[in-house]
């Protein structure tokens, strides 16, 4: 299977939307999936606490409208035989804050039965 970029778009979506339900269809959905934060020391490891970790920036089940906007600049995927590395300036308002906050991501997708997974995710801030 090869790697299709909409999944980057479908991952930028969910910040858009808020919705909890997606993390479990974007992300690897076990114990294996992990996630560097740019809010929150140490590592956030499995589906579970992948899903908690949402929650508490105020993602809800369907998504919900909200004035805060991310995007992604400078966007490189590199592809592997069953993986692809995705890097990338991620870019995030607060409402119609002024100030747009700004940091590093790296993405790291693995070909599942199920299609391409997030099995590692890395924010940075600048």
């Amino acid at each position: 299977m090869v790697f299709d970029p909409k999944l980057v778009e479908d991952w930028v979506s969910i910040w858009n939307s808020y919705d909890l339900s997606l993390v479990e269809k974007l992300f690897l959905n076990d114990g294996r999936v992990t996630y560097f934060s740019s809010e929150k020391q140490g590592v956030v490891k499995g589906i579970d606490a992948l899903i908690e970790h949402h929650h508490e920036f105020g993602f809800v089940e369907g998504g919900k409208d909200q004035p805060n906007s991310l995007w992604l600049e400078d966007t490189d995927i590199e592809t592997f035989e069953s993986s692809a590395v995705v890097t990338a300036i991620w870019c995030f308002r607060r409402g119609d804050a002024e100030n747009v906050q700004r940091g590093s991501v790296t993405l790291v997708y693995v070909n599942t039965t199920y299609g391409y997974r997030i099995a590692h995710a890395n924010f940075s801030n600048y």
